[in-house]
């Protein structure tokens, strides 16, 4: 199976802006945005795992509100982390 990187793109920015809840739209719209083409394949895999988290625990995960839902952490979690919309 080959891997189409401009495929995976299309399927994050789909997914950053069509989640359910108008903030998380426009939150991690905007975040994807502004990072999506300085990543790299695996930096896109994280950030494809980072959008199947709810919003609910990851909205906690942006403002620092403590949860038992653990995120990983890599550059990408943190990029989102400290992204100032």
């Amino acid at each position: 199976m080959t891997i189409n990187i401009d495929e995976l793109k299309k399927k994050i920015i789909y997914r950053s802006n069509y989640r359910g809840t108008k903030e998380m739209d426009k939150l991690l719209g905007t975040f994807v945005k502004k990072n999506i083409n300085n990543l790299n394949y695996e930096e896109l895999i994280h950030l494809e795992k980072l959008l199947n988290i709810d919003d609910a625990n990851l909205y906690n995960f942006y403002t620092g509100v403590e949860t038992e839902f653990e995120i990983e952490n890599n550059k990408v979690n943190l990029l989102f982390k400290n992204f100032k919309y």
